[in-house]
């Protein structure tokens, strides 16, 4: 098993189901974010994605098991889905311990692809449950978005973040996955199931504080490890493709623009006591960030004039 150690972020290059026990996993788990392969026959290097419906959610109940037995008391689990299989993810749930909380409804920005015989699919589900009645941490959070068509007066002081999250953008293998897709040197994406910075910047801060653990089994792109690390949690991340974890150490690394979360502070700005939920260290550090590159920038206009 490889592994590889950024400041508090740590990457398994291994199968899931085998790290995720007692022995291989020391700190509690605060908050798990699962966002497995989805069995609809992708063409993963290292994943059979077309298993036995039977196989398939039967290994989905024992990561989640797996899971549970590693979380702290009132410790979170986010699991996304197709909206399809949203009844067979609460039965997970159910049968390994978790309470619900939410279903979640991420309604894609994007325009949904119309359908022959139903609706056009326009959002992914995400189960969010606890161990125990009671979470351990859940900030409510405030945002502002942009006010709905017909509505005359703006808001004072924002709104609560609530079960449908139609304010974040889906990155599409097109022209609107933007700077942040991971892309080849011919422009080619690296990870077409990439997910955002700002899902999980919100999911982060919504059941963490600083110095919390984080844990992804299936990290993919390493998106859940790039954000914990820059709000100073700590981050353990499973991947089985090789082919990912030299992505995610790369990634880490080095942080792209396109990465970095203060961009979206002041998305949630409305939220009490936001410094401390995003971590004070971390704004500080990210804020000297901005200034060293300023600063690089300016010595490079100068050292041309």
């Amino acid at each position: 098993m490889d592994n590889s150690l950024k400041k508090n972020c740590i990457v398994l290059h291994d199968s899931c189901t085998t790290v995720l026990v007692r022995e291989r996993i020391v700190p509690p788990i605060d908050l798990a974010f699962l966002d497995p392969p989805f069995n609809q026959d992708k063409g993963y290097k290292a994943w059979d994605d077309n298993l036995p419906p039977a196989e398939y959610w039967a290994w989905m109940r024992e990561v989640c098991a797996k899971v549970y037995a590693l979380t702290s008391d009132g410790g979170a689990i986010y699991f996304m889905q197709r909206e399809k299989n949203a009844e067979f993810v609460l039965q997970c749930l159910r049968d390994t311990g978790w309470t619900f909380q939410n279903l979640i409804i991420w309604k894609k920005k994007t325009s949904a692809v119309p359908g022959l015989k139903r609706f056009g699919k326009h959002y992914q589900v995400i189960a969010f449950a606890t161990k125990g009645k009671t979470p351990r941490v859940f900030h409510r959070l405030r945002i502002d978005p942009p006010l709905p068509v017909g509505y005359k007066h703006a808001r004072e002081n924002g709104m609560f973040v609530t079960d449908v999250w139609d304010d974040i953008r889906e990155l599409t293998s097109g022209y609107f996955a933007g700077d942040e897709a991971l892309r080849d040197a011919a422009g080619s994406r690296l990870h077409k199931q990439q997910a955002p910075i700002q899902l999980l910047l919100r999911i982060i801060l919504s059941s963490t504080n600083p110095g919390d653990v984080v844990l992804d089994p299936f990290a993919g792109s390493g998106t859940t490890l790039v954000v914990a690390e820059q709000l100073e949690r700590h981050a353990i991340g499973i991947e089985l493709d090789s082919h990912n974890v030299a992505l995610i150490q790369n990634r880490l690394v080095e942080q792209r623009k396109s990465d970095d979360v203060s961009r979206f502070f002041k998305d949630y700005a409305c939220t009490p006591d936001l410094e401390t939920i995003w971590g004070k260290t971390a704004l500080t550090r990210q804020s000297k960030s901005a200034e060293l590159s300023v600063s690089k920038q300016t010595a490079l206009f100068e050292s041309k004039q």
